[in-house]
């Protein structure tokens, strides 16, 4: 199966040939800050299945081990980057042409989540990182 997706912009373009093997949303105060948002929404991929096929995506290391991504040219959240994994590599599930193609199954770092947005849903919720 081929997905493609980019930024908001048009600047940067990708396609990925495989479903991701995880998807979740994350609570954490870093995704916060990043997205603009109180949860982002994540898929993860082996990184030999994403190709980029227009511009290329900026990082900054947001720790040590981690590398977010973004467009350089309108500042849209794509990718997060562990170096401890370096053969996966998540995208932001919303960068999709068609997110609602991709279900996140869980929630991680909940005990960061913001008080007023109320989760109803049935996934496993963590306190942390799975």
């Amino acid at each position: 199966m081929k997905m493609q997706g980019g930024c908001h912009c048009g600047a940067l373009r990708y396609e990925v040939q495989a479903m991701p093997f995880d998807a979740d949303f994350c609570h954490c105060r870093d995704c916060q800050q990043v997205t603009g948002a109180p949860v982002a929404a994540w898929m993860d991929f082996k990184a030999e299945n994403i190709h980029w096929l227009k511009g290329k995506v900026t990082e900054y290391a947001s720790s040590d081990n981690i590398r977010r991504g973004f467009c350089g040219h309108c500042g849209s959240t794509l990718s997060y980057r562990s170096l401890e994994y370096p053969d996966y590599f998540t995208l932001n599930i919303v960068s999709l042409d068609e997110p609602n193609v991709i279900k996140p199954r869980y929630h991680i770092h909940t005990e960061t989540q913001v008080q007023w947005l109320s989760v109803a849903d049935e996934m496993p919720k963590h306190l942390k990182g799975r």
